[in-house]
């Protein structure tokens, strides 16, 4: 019986976490975030394209 417990709230904790990033959109949010923090440093870098 406390198996049964331990995985009933391993999967009730697993879900609410996966709500709370679902509900409050926090996945996009981060990749936003992390994209912003990637173009900052690449797009400093002068680049003189010759043709």
């Amino acid at each position: 019986m406390k198996f049964v417990k331990k995985l009933f709230k391993i999967l009730l904790t697993v879900v609410t976490v996966l709500f709370v990033v679902y509900f409050w959109n926090l996945d996009q949010k981060v990749l936003g975030w992390a994209y912003k923090q990637v173009n900052l440093m690449f797009d400093q870098k002068k680049v003189d394209q010759v043709f």
